[in-house]
């Protein structure tokens, strides 16, 4: 029987693609739903790549990690190692350097060294095969000295490590030791002896600026900043631009680098808002900026309260000269007298007895709002949205907060993101989707490198174990989690009833335990006042202006900007809170006390390492013992670590069990810097 082998194929998958190559690589990650989206990183950020390598009978097999550059060479590699031998898991770590879109392959391949290593030192401890296995060991070591792209230096220690194999003067034992002696070892690390390489597919992975995993941002009114009540007239005079524009030092001077505007548009006039969200609204009520467009415009124009587009220019130029960016509001809905509601019918949902259908999520009404009808007229509405994004891109906004985006079809924000994103990649994108994971995960896949999560609602510390584990794991590839411990619409109970210390201790977590956060203006005045039976603010700066008086809290003494103002220091000065990854949780002998570290370790060995103990009850002392995982913080059970708290600047010495005493009404939280 004869084989032509020109004609031989391996048909083993419908479309007849080979599934694996001569050296099986399956389950490669970080990598999204097959290959389907691009996995997300910045620059700079330790990749964790895993794989499940492995191949027939008993001969070494070994694998690397490679990222490959947006211009298709290839970038960063490095060696993987055997995570678990039982189920042929490999790991390593990669970091790419710029910015684009990269691939990210695995390479399986045959480790002849590796084999010969394991079986030259079994037969010449039992005397079997001596001669033959060291003269194969000489052959290996000649040939992987000759392999192109080895030093002179390297080439030369292969070389004398072949002839001591054969020196017949030395032991057997002392010949095998010089074949695989550390020095061999470390030539080979740094190009091993490679055959049947067997690459998996490359997978996308999307390397975006800094900013889209890292970030502090800061959301007011601009209409409430500068506000007043004119006595004369009797009725509120708004803020400005101009008038916000004041405002922006001292976000900056607390550390924030995102200035976050609610809408600035025209706010619809027909069914308008009262105060606290009542259904009817004085002729001076300013009503919700979320009801967007009246006749002087909608979503590209200006509320002319704000002022002008130069005034708009004016306040982007002045956060950048501080060294901020502008984030706005994207709410696509519209009020009844916006103008695309004469101009496009077809946008909207008509009802039975021909009235437009409004906004509901039962038993919720927003009589003010139109939401859109994305299926009528898909390409007019498209077109539209990108026109409006892009003007305001234009202007200087950099950040988007989207709105409600899961209440608007997936595929409309995966092709608006990706249109807007290749002729400004700087742009990034905040889904506010709370709503089932599987939307949220979604949008998080199709684009937005920012998410809302569930944060305000974990309070206890097994939940925060729970689901912080789950966004540093298994969705950590693809969605960056934005906490927020309260915003315009979100006052939980815990933030209603805890004061000052819980608004310490929870954005305290906030920033430590995700690399992304943010506070709603009023947050350093603990405004904590609930409307009756809902979860948000009395008086809800939604629906009437609100000026604050910061300058009066500070000199009292009562304001927490100076403390947010730290946090957000110690944020800036670990790398290790500039990503989601490295955080291990570890036991309390008290369920109200959670720590946790925050770790990363560089390619050069060097670490930043911190452990954070929260007193999670705001309304008592408590006294327990933190039991530190020394493993999982790269230390032995004994050794000591001189601690440094970056909070109160108190030294300590930790070991594997600690006491901790933590009185809210002090200070709820320890935030130590691991100094050995």
């Amino acid at each position: 029987m004869t084989i032509d082998q020109d004609r031989l194929t391996v048909q083993t998958s419908a479309t007849g693609t080979p599934v694996v190559g001569r050296i099986p690589v399956l389950d490669v990650q970080p990598v999204v739903d097959g290959g389907r989206w691009p996995s997300q990183a910045v620059p700079g950020e330790l990749i964790p790549v895993r794989a499940t390598v492995f191949r027939e009978g008993h001969d070494a097999v070994a694998a690397t990690a490679v990222l490959v550059r947006p211009d298709g060479t290839d970038g960063p590699s490095a060696r993987m190692t055997v995570e678990n031998a039982g189920l042929s898991t490999w790991a390593a770590t990669l970091s790419p350097d710029a910015e684009g879109l990269w691939g990210l392959r695995v390479e399986g391949w045959s480790d002849p060294y590796g084999t010969w290593d394991h079986d030259a030192t079994i037969k010449v401890e039992a005397g079997v095969d001596v001669a033959l296995m060291l003269e194969e060991g000489a052959r290996l070591l000649e040939g992987a000295a000759a392999q192109p792209g080895r030093s002179g230096e390297d080439a030369d220690v292969l070389r004398e490590a072949a002839n001591a194999l054969r020196d017949t003067s030395r032991g057997d034992h002392e010949r095998l030791d010089a074949g695989r002696s550390e020095a061999v070892r470390a030539v080979l690390d740094r190009l091993p002896v490679r055959e049947l390489v067997s690459p998996s597919a490359t997978y996308p992975v999307r390397v975006e600026r800094e900013r889209a995993a890292f970030s502090a941002w800061y959301e007011f009114f601009p209409r409430s900043e500068g506000a007043r009540w004119d006595e004369q007239e009797q009725r509120w005079i708004s803020g400005t631009f101009r008038t916000a524009a004041e405002r922006l030092p001292a976000i900056k001077e607390m550390g924030f680098d995102i200035a976050y505007l609610t809408p600035i548009h025209p706010i619809g006039r027909v069914n308008r808002k009262g105060p606290n969200n009542s259904l009817t609204a004085g002729p001076l009520d300013p009503g919700s900026p979320y009801a967007i467009g009246a006749a002087e415009g909608g979503h590209d124009a200006l509320h002319p309260d704000l002022g002008t587009f130069e005034d708009f220019d004016f306040f982007v130029a002045r956060a950048k000269e501080l060294g901020l960016e502008v984030a706005m509001d994207i709410a696509l809905q519209c009020a009844p007298d916006h103008p695309w509601v004469t101009e496009h019918p077809e946008w909207f949902t008509t009802r039975a007895d021909g009235s437009i259908a409004y906004a509901e999520n039962p038993p919720k009404k927003y009589q003010d709002i139109y939401p859109l009808n994305f299926d009528n007229d898909p390409a007019g509405i498209y077109a539209e949205v990108k026109r409006m994004i892009l003007l305001w891109v234009e202007h200087g906004v950099t950040l988007f907060r989207v709105d409600n985006p899961h209440t608007k079809p997936v595929e409309f924000w995966e092709w608006l993101i990706a249109e807007v994103n290749a002729e400004h990649p700087e742009v990034i994108w905040l889904a506010e989707a709370f709503t089932k994971p599987a939307m949220m995960h979604t949008l998080a896949k199709v684009g937005f490198q920012q998410s809302y999560t569930y944060f305000a609602w974990r309070n206890q510390a097994w939940e925060l174990r729970e689901y912080l584990t789950q966004l540093t794991t298994e969705s950590a590839h693809y969605m960056i989690p934005n906490f927020w411990p309260t915003t315009h619409d979100i006052l939980t109970p815990t933030m209603q009833y805890g004061g000052p210390p819980v608004f310490k201790l929870r954005a305290a977590l906030a920033a430590l335990l995700s690399p992304s956060w943010g506070i709603y203006t009023g947050y350093e005045l603990i405004e904590h006042a609930a409307r009756p039976g809902a979860e948000e603010q009395l008086d809800n700066e939604k629906y009437q202006y609100r000026p604050r008086d910061f300058a009066k809290a500070e000199r009292e003494g009562w304001s927490l900007a100076p403390y947010l103002g730290r946090l957000n220091q110690v944020r800036n000065q670990h790398p290790a809170l500039k990503q989601l990854r490295g955080t291990v949780f570890h036991a309390s002998d008290d369920e109200n006390v959670l720590a946790f570290s925050r770790r990363r370790v560089e390619a050069d060995g060097s670490e930043d390492l911190l452990i954070v103990v929260v007193n999670l009850d705001p309304h008592a002392t408590r006294e327990t013992t933190v039991h530190l995982d020394m493993g999982a913080l790269g230390r032995q059970w004994w050794d000591r670590l001189p601690v440094h708290d970056e909070l109160t600047g108190a030294e300590y010495e930790w070991g594997e069990h600690n006491f901790v005493r933590l009185d809210p009404h002090v200070e709820p939280v320890h935030v130590f810097h691991v100094r050995g």
